[in-house]
């Protein structure tokens, strides 16, 4: 296969002696528009007659980074102008989808859930079905490229809905029509704060009424009263971020000075009803979701208080990353070992858009992955 980012130079991507980019990933939170090569760009910029910011690959792949890095939400999704622009037919569309799965599989993901909103892709003529049918040909597309390549990867798609827009209905109405073509769920991405959930109340109730699993994009550029309304307003059955729901929790000294957490009643509920946090570290840090370093990242503090957590890349060009450098980041901030990844990676199982019966099959591919890995 080809593509996949390359790692950092100064980042070690093997743990106990395990090369991390074999182990086996699912990958929940991964925007297909915030996945494309620098080289991709350029050559659908050309074949468009669009300009980019910069003319060389490895050029314009810093340029990203550095602009995303605002530590600002709405300057970080500024950045998807440039590559929801070459994004705009279904030749584009399929190719952005197939290289997607292709640089899934050459970090060793082996299940990806490519969530994208399809009402952004339309300014060429394509229709919201012919957008989503162009995007399951490239998936579809990638796929088989793996099996040839004695791999195997499942890539699905999640529709997204603008919450700052009005067309989460249409979104919603979009995705129960092509649950049956490899759409596994909703979601609500865009600016937060000011737009919460609630606003898309009958797109909401409409998934629920079919049964439609549903995450949304919570407590990143907004507090618990966002995660309120995901969780009451939506059904969530995940959370995109979630960091703020550490407003939730206090950790407090008991009488004899050791540290204790007290978990809220939201917190509470979603520890207890197993929400699955989609959490986003080096994203995280770029959009101001996060102050400090890595450390300071509350993705541990779940951990340990044995929440649902999960480790994702959100957008691999804008964060230049991959699913292995984030755990590897992970593993470094927190002493986790390859037994903590393994936890990690099977919660990313509990929470993927999947029936029983799959999710248990893909566990079971997962272990059986790291027990290869630990072999060596």
């Amino acid at each position: 296969m080809t593509g996949a980012a390359a790692p950092d130079d100064d980042l070690d991507l093997t743990l106990e002696g395990v090369d991390l980019v074999t182990l086996p990933k699912v990958s929940l939170h991964d925007h297909l528009d915030g996945g494309l090569r620098p080289e991709t760009i350029l050559e659908l910029a050309d074949e468009a007659g669009l300009e980019t910011p910069r003319d060389e690959p490895e050029a314009l792949g810093e340029w990203f980074v550095a602009s995303a890095g605002s530590g600002d939400l709405p300057t970080y999704l500024k950045t998807f102008d440039q590559t929801v622009a070459v994004m705009q037919t279904a030749e584009a569309l399929e190719r952005v989808a197939r290289e997607f799965v292709e640089d899934s599989v050459d970090d060793g993901v082996v299940y990806v859930e490519a969530r994208w909103a399809p009402e952004q892709h339309l300014a060429q003529g394509l229709s919201l079905d012919e957008a989503v049918e162009a995007v399951a040909s490239g998936l579809e597309q990638g796929m088989r490229a793996a099996t040839a390549f004695g791999a195997r990867i499942e890539a699905v798609q999640l529709l997204t809905a603008l919450r700052q827009n009005d067309r989460s209905l249409d979104i919603a109405e979009l995705a129960l029509r092509h649950r049956e073509d490899g759409v596994v769920g909703f979601d609500l991405a865009g600016p937060e704060l000011g737009f919460p959930p609630s606003d898309h109340r009958a797109a909401l109730d409409l998934l629920a009424a079919e049964f439609m699993p549903v995450t949304l994009h919570a407590g990143e550029a907004d507090g618990l009263d966002s995660i309120v309304s995901a969780l009451v307003d939506g059904r969530a059955l995940r959370l995109g971020h979630g960091t703020r729901l550490t407003e939730d929790v206090d950790l407090v000294e008991d009488a004899d000075g050791t540290t204790v957490a007290e978990i809220g009643d939201v917190a509470g509920w979603v520890r207890d009803r197993g929400i699955v946090l989609e959490m986003c570290p080096s994203s995280n840090l770029q959009t101001g979701a996060l102050t400090g370093d890595l450390t300071d990242h509350p993705l541990d503090l779940f951990y340990q208080l044995d929440f649902p957590v999960t480790v994702n890349v959100d957008n691999r060009l804008q964060s230049g990353t991959t699913l292995s450098e984030e755990w590897a980041r992970v593993a470094e901030a927190f002493d986790y070992g390859v037994d903590d990844l393994a936890v990690l990676a099977l919660n990313a199982v509990e929470g993927a858009f999947l029936p029983a019966p799959e999710r248990q099959e893909l566990a079971d591919r997962v272990l059986a992955g790291f027990d290869r890995a630990r072999q060596g």
